[in-house]
């Protein structure tokens, strides 16, 4: 586990404010004209023409903005002079909003007023020069009563002529009508500004207070800068007339970037508080007017305030959250007195509120009994997490000017965005840093900027920053900025700085975008409308949580809105990224040498080559480059946004129907954790304590009333548990879970690719695996090529995989263990499979060949050495035969002798189940798929040959073997003509070898009750002798056997010898095509897992996956378990083919432990355990034809030892797949190679064993059970110590009250111990004639009398009443057992059983029920696919 500590909710608590080296910020403004003190209180409107005079107190506006004269009705004939005039003062709230309103025509705005007279009561008709023109007023809003210190007002009016080529001033509000109406003269429009009209202030750098924790935290250390961004405009002390009053606090946020690209999240709030007037100096009292001029006498009637900030700093942007606790907080500060100190609240709030996790979503935090809020997780979404709000956005900029910031930001233009209001500016500048994605911005970013830092706007470089609007009083902004009024919905470009027009943009998608956003912005306008007073309360607290969430749902689409635009615009990208695939340059990490920037640029459109000439250059698209290129932290957002690039098509006029962001919603979780308020202490008798604490203002912290955490377990209960420090490449990404959860669900309904698709997933099982076992092989680029060689296998497999884990493991271990060249190979595979890499696998593969040591260009001594090497070893390889013949010409008949053989004809490939070949009249009994030599056997060691091929050299035949026992009692093959160099009845080697005939063959299968009993075993010339006497006794083509349709030949390409047997009773090949394995590689690696070898094993396993439905109380299978699976990961049911009902199938365990303890001194060593017959030895082979017991495998007999029975949940390869990611994820993969994955994970465990061993693919899991709870530590541990895993079909413990099976009655009949007892007892109708019967229908093709007599003899009296396995199991298995896996075809016995039921007839309902039909099409795919386990 790692170490790491789970997420905080909070880091700091910060206390901002006027310090004591807090230095004035005035003192180096630039020159500025003084900006008004007062805001405007009234306007009206004068005639001089009719004498009247400008109202005292008043100001008159003659001139506009550049100096020409101004008449309100120039345009009119006989117009009367009329002039705009104003008032400033504070002895009444001051305006707001200013407008124009043309009567008749417009509807009076609410709380506007209409100026219909002048001064000298006329009328105020700016159109009155004319009866027949449209009368036109000025209107007005005024502040509501009682106005504060700092209500926003009026400050400023003007009026511009744009005929004159004037334009709104910079700050300005204008109004968009006309005030001259008639047909004659300029247009006039009327401009305000609103700011904070305020004087008497003193405006210092804020400074630190007070902070909790007191130290700094190792991981993220408080910046110096937090005080300055709590507080942007400054400390300030202002003096206040009496009565004034407070202002609310103001809430704000900001973001602070580190130098690793983190964001740090800050929320704070500003208020007011008293301040000493003992403390200023006399200077400061002047300035502040406290005193006069000219006596430095007290001036009466004023107050001194100062300003403060409380502030949290957190990773999280949870600003709901945390605009909440801090008003509680502040609240708290203001009012008590309270029992509990204030740090208590702010302790308990940082130490005991958890973090959110996805086992507890909400977190409803109780901090007073009238104050609660609700914690929710983060919404889970592929792209950065951010403070983000686009419906700010659109509310303040509109869609039109969205776009337009949209080019700015993409083209790294210097942009200034500006407004009144500071909690708007940080979800402005993070909408504008994230509708970019997935490009970053790489240039300072600041969306709050104190005052203190305004230097950066002078910086030489792009950025994007955000600022209060009193800056323009205070400052001269530069001149080549961008700036962006969030209040006025304006944005002002430099003549030296011109953004590009949005139709340089790609037209269509551009056009998609804008109609996109109109949408929003309606929608967002009838959202933002206010209820009716009429409403309930209830219903409108209902209207309140209806529209968060309706909120919530156009937040998301505004921002898939500028996702396909992003996704449109950067189409095709993927096509032009240059990987690495010779020795990387110096260089190999420019952009140049990692895209075809020209190429990309001539893919688009000529219209718009600037727009995407200027994008190629910007940092950017280089930081995009290499984040697609390497490996990064941004991999799964970068894949996301390859999967929208693949959902989009730029041709439409419209968005996709299918969305491209589908969100989790944590907030429907069930699980919420409760967190109470902090205790509180009991007084000395049990009475409440008396309420002591009291501020006057919000106190320095005081470090004895901070408490400790108060149950620490809350929050690790809570926390979600932190990744292991391992690699990133095993995970697969939300959006690769998602499209293998998609790919799933359509596979489910269609048999072939749901067998397929768990295939592909069990495959990403053992690549997941891969680490750890190359981690533990010895020679590790032996252990990645055979990691290669599974992937060609499954390439030439059509496996089809649902993600590209499979390659990306790969690649990174090539990296890993310095192996570029492998690396290559991988990604060409990929190529050739018709895979697109996706950015993650794309960033391992460059860091894989970028990283890792190549080797040399020229090979020199080396290379040449390999050849000589091949050369000696190619000319061994042709003296060995040549020096076998010698050995044996010394050893036989000298040279001459005309007891030698004949020579050979050459080598004819078998086409018929008897082994005959088209030129080969003689049927003879042989080993299917083998190559048969018309004068003799072939040698086992003896190169393969095909038709035409020279015949092979004779060796030396092996000594003889004692004929061994099977391992389970099961038959084997049926027969086989490998003699492995028997000599023929002339004594020469190389003689014939005759064969008994296929009818003598079946009538012993048929008659297991009359067979001889067991002969000793002979010399291999009378053995030979023997057996072609019977051959020739016996003619196969006049005596036609019953099973003789079943037996079907096989042409294997390879040797049919080997490790494994093909008998019910043996390891199976899995990639045998009779268990219809398409997807199992062979291994070309030793085994791993200590089955190899002829020591006996440690430990033996017996793994069994067929599972009794607990309602209709039958068996079902390892295919028909997968068929009954579902396609959701974390569904561990399967359903029943039989009652339909739904279930938890189980892997039973049997653990044999062979180990003995020391023997006695004196005793002599153990005798050999016995081992079953294995095709690769020709004499045991040979020699079951002798032995019944042999031919129909031997006793399960292993020697004394201890044996345990366990047994686990079976699962689906899906659900097995999230379980372990998950486990790797949270504990590392370290644990796959440890013991501890045994007792701590034995679901996942025996699961990964059974699926591995299915495949045929090696691992060190067995090896792990010896040092598990499972084997006891044995004082002396045999060496080699080896585990040997047998799969079993079949239940592993048999019910001791049910019927035996029909192939366990069949080796019951012949005198075989069954592997499996003890069984109840055997009925009477199931009688060696009732079996002889079902095989003798089955053979002559007649199965549905073989159901007949089946469902006829359940009738009888004595017949067991029901079966827990289905007919169809039944006849399998015991086809199976009488004839031999190896010549049994299971798909023909399939398709022949489901013939046989159409041709039954009757009612379909009554065979269903009697468990007589076939399984589905998506169970016998599997088995196809999977391959039937070897055993039964």
């Amino acid at each position: 586990m790692s170490d790491e500590k789970p997420p905080q909710l909070v880091d700091y608590f910060v206390v901002a404010g006027l310090a004591e080296a807090s230095r004035a910020l005035e003192e180096e403004q630039q020159p500025r004209p003084a900006r008004p003190g007062e805001p405007i209180t009234d306007v009206a409107v004068i005639i001089r023409s009719q004498g009247e005079e400008v109202p005292q107190g008043f100001t008159c506006i003659e001139t506009s903005t550049s100096g020409h004269p101004v008449d309100l009705n120039a345009g009119l004939l006989n117009n009367p002079q009329m002039f705009l005039c104003y008032k400033r003062g504070r002895d009444k709230p001051p305006l707001i909003e200013l407008g124009v309103h043309y009567e008749g025509k417009d509807r009076p705005k609410p709380g506007f007023q209409i100026l219909d007279t002048t001064p000298y009561s006329r009328s105020a008709n700016l159109a009155s020069g004319s009866p027949g023109h449209q009368r036109t007023f000025l209107t007005f809003r005024r502040a509501a009563e009682p106005p504060g210190h700092h209500t926003l007002g009026v400050t400023d009016i003007c009026l511009v002529m744009p005929s004159k080529g004037e334009s709104t001033p910079h700050t300005f509000c204008r109004v968009d009508k006309n005030l001259n109406t008639s047909m004659w003269g300029p247009a006039l429009y009327l401009c305000y500004k609103i700011a904070v009209a305020k004087d008497n202030t003193l405006v210092y750098e804020a400074g630190l207070l007070s902070r909790y924790p007191e130290q700094d935290s190792e991981s993220f250390p408080l910046p110096e800068s937090v005080p300055v961004f709590c507080l942007p405009m400054g400390a300030t002390i202002e003096s206040w007339p009496l009565g004034t009053k407070y202002p609310l606090p103001v809430f704000s946020t900001f973001v602070l970037t580190g130098a690793s690209g983190d964001k740090v999240y800050g929320a704070a709030i500003q208020f007011h508080e008293a301040f000493p007037r003992e403390r200023l100096s006399e200077a400061q009292a002047l300035r502040l007017g406290l005193l006069s001029v000219v006596d430095r006498r007290p001036v009466p009637g004023r107050s001194l305030h100062t300003r403060k900030s409380i502030c949290v700093l957190s990773h999280w942007p949870f600003f709901d959250v945390f605009r909440k606790f801090l008003m509680f907080i502040y609240r708290y500060s203001i009012s008590g007195p309270h029992v509990l100190p204030l740090e208590t609240h702010i302790s308990h709030f940082m130490h005991n509120v958890p973090f959110p996790s996805p086992q507890r979503p909400r977190i409803l935090v109780q901090m007073s009994p009238y104050d609660s809020l609700l914690l929710c997780r983060p919404v889970s979404s592929p792209l950065p997490l951010s403070g983000a709000s686009f419906l700010t956005l659109l509310q303040n900029l509109g869609p039109d000017n969205a776009v337009a910031l949209l080019v700015a930001v993409l083209t790294e233009q210097k942009l200034l965005i500006h407004s009144l209001r500071p909690d708007v500016l940080t979800s402005v500048g993070e909408a504008l840093v994230a509708m970019i994605f997935p490009l970053r911005w790489q240039c300072p970013y600041i969306p709050l900027c104190p005052l203190a830092l305004a230097d950066v706007l002078c910086a030489p470089v792009p950025f994007i920053v955000g600022i209060h609007s009193s800056y323009f009083d205070l400052y001269e902004p530069p001149r080549d900025v961008i700036f962006v009024d969030l209040d006025t919905n304006t944005i002002f470009q430099s003549e030296e700085r011109k953004l590009l027009s949005p139709r340089a943009l790609p037209r269509r998608p551009c056009k998609v975008l804008l109609a996109s956003l109109h949408n929003l912005s309606q929608q967002l306008d009838e959202l933002l409308s206010a209820p009716g007073e009429e409403e309930p309360p209830e219903l409108v607290l209902s209207d309140a949580e209806a529209a968060g969430a309706r909120r919530a749902q156009l937040e998301l689409e505004a921002r898939a809105a500028f996702l396909r635009f992003m996704a449109c615009a950067l189409r095709g990208y993927r096509s032009f990224l240059r990987p690495i695939a010779p020795a990387p340059a110096p260089a190999g990490r420019d952009a140049g040498s990692l895209f075809a920037l020209q190429g990309f640029l001539r893919s688009r459109e000529r219209a718009y080559q600037r727009f995407y000439g200027q994008l190629l250059r910007t940092q950017l698209f280089t930081q995009f480059i290499e984040d697609c290129s390497f490996a990064s932290d941004r991999e799964p957002c970068l894949e996301f946004f390859d999967t929208c690039v693949d959902k989009v098509q730029v041709d439409l006029e419209k968005p996709e129907d299918a969305p491209l962001m589908e969100l989790d919603d944590p907030r429907g979780g069930e699980h919420t954790v409760f967190i109470t308020p902090p205790e509180q202490p009991a007084g000395p008798d049990g009475t409440e304590p008396p309420a002591r604490y009291r501020y006057d203002g919000f106190p320095t912290l005081r470090p004895e009333l901070l408490e400790p955490p108060r149950d620490p377990l809350v929050a690790q209960l809570c926390q979600a548990r932190s990744s292991a420090p391992s690699s990133p490449a095993p995970r697969r990404t939300k959006q690769e879970m998602k499209v293998a959860q998609r790919v799933a669900q359509k596979s489910s309904a269609v048999p072939e690719l749901w067998a397929r698709c768990l295939l592909g997933h069990c495959y990403g099982l053992w690549f997941l695996y891969l680490p750890t076992h190359v981690r533990a092989a010895p020679a590790k680029l032996r252990a990645l090529q055979l990691a290669y060689d599974v992937l060609r296998k499954m390439e030439q497999h059509k496996v089809v995989l649902p993600d590209e884990v499979c390659y990306r493991i790969l690649m990174q271990l090539c990296g890993q263990y310095g192996e570029p060249v492998l690396s290559v190979r991988v990604l060409l595979e990929m190529k050739r499979a018709g895979i697109v890499p996706n950015t993650v696998t794309y960033g391992y593969y460059n860091k894989a060949v970028l990283e890792s040591k190549w080797p040399a260009g020229t090979q020199g001594g080396r290379l040449r050495w390999a050849k000589l090497r091949n050369v000696v070893l190619g000319a061994a390889q042709f003296r060995q035969p040549l020096r076998q013949r010698e050995r044996r010409g010394a050893a036989g008949d000298p040279p001459g002798d005309p007891a030698a053989p004949a020579p050979r004809p050459p080598l004819q490939r078998q086409t018929t189940w008897a082994g005959r070949s088209l030129r080969d009249p003689a049927p003879r009994l042989v080993k299917s798929g083998s190559l048969s030599f018309p004068g003799g056997g072939r040698s086992e060691g003896g190169p393969r040959a095909g038709p035409g091929a020279p015949p092979p050299l004779p060796v030396t035949p092996p000594p003889p073997r004692a004929a061994p026992r099977s391992a389970d009692g099961s038959l084997s093959d049926v027969g086989t003509d490998e003699s492995g160099g028997d000599e023929g009845p002339g004594g020469g080697p190389g003689g014939l070898t005759p064969r008994r005939g296929l009818a003598a063959k079946l009538q012993q299968l048929l008659s297991p009750g009359k067979r001889p009993p067991p002969r000793p075993a002979e010399p291999p010339r009378e053995a030979g002798a023997r057996r072609g006497s019977e051959q020739r006794d016996g003619d196969p083509s006049s005596r036609r056997s019953p099973a003789e349709s079943l037996l079907r030949p096989r042409e294997r390409p390879e040797s049919t010898a080997s490790e494994s047997s093909v008998s019910l009773g043996s390891e199976l090949d899995l990639s045998d095509a009779s268990g219809g394995s398409s997807g199992a590689p062979k291994s070309t690696e030793p085994s791993m897992d200590g089955t190899a070898g002829t020591e006996p094993p440690a430990l033996e396993v017996l793994l069994s996956s067929c599972s009794r439905c607990p309602g209709c109380a039958g068996l079902v299978f390892d295919e028909e378990l997968m068929a009954g699976w579902t396609s959701d990961d974390s569904n561990l049911n399967t359903s029943c083919p039989f009652c339909s009902r739904s279930f938890v199938p189980f892997l039973s365990i049997e653990i044999r432990d062979f180990r003995r303890p020391p023997s006695p001194p004196g005793a002599g060593p153990a005798p050999p355990s016995p081992q079953g017959p294995v095709l690769s030895d020709r004499r045991r082979c040979l020699e079951l034809d002798e032995s019944p017991e042999l031919c129909n495998g031997c006793a399960d007999t292993p020697p004394p030892g201890r044996w345990e029975r366990v047994a686990f949940a079976y699962l689906s390869p899906l659900v097995l797949r999230k379980e372990l990611e998950s486990l790797v994820e949270n504990e590392g993969g370290e644990l796959l190679a440890r013991p501890e994955l045994v007792d701590s994970h034995p679901i996942i465990f025996w699961n990964l064993v059974w699926y591995f061993q299915r495949l045929g693919l090696p691992s060190n899991l067995p090896l792990l059970l010896l040092g598990s709870q499972h084997a006891p530590r044995d004082p002396q541990p045999p060496e080699p110590s080896r585990v040997r895993v047998r799969l079993l079909w079949d239940v592993l413990s048999p019910d001791p009250e049910s019927c035996p099976p029909l192939y366990v009655l069949w080796r019951l009949h012949s005198n075989i111990p069954p592997r499996l007892h003890p069984w109840g007892p055997v009925p009477a109708p199931f009688s060696l004639t009732f079996l002889e019967a079902l095989l003798s229908h089955v053979g002559l093709n007649e199965v549905h009398k073989a159901i007949g007599l089946f469902l006829e003899t359940l009738g009888a009296p004595g017949a067991p009443r029901s079966l827990h396995r289905s007919i169809y199991r039944e006849l399998l298995f015991l086809t199976l057992a009488a004839l031999g896996r190896e010549h049994t075809d299971i798909a023909a016995f399939d398709r022949r059983y489901r013939s046989a039921l159409g041709k039954l007839g009757g009612a379909r309902d009554e065979l269903r029920r009697r468990r007589a039909q076939p399984p589905s099409a998506k169970a016998s795919d599997c088995r196809r696919t999977f391959g039937a386990p070897p055993e039964c």
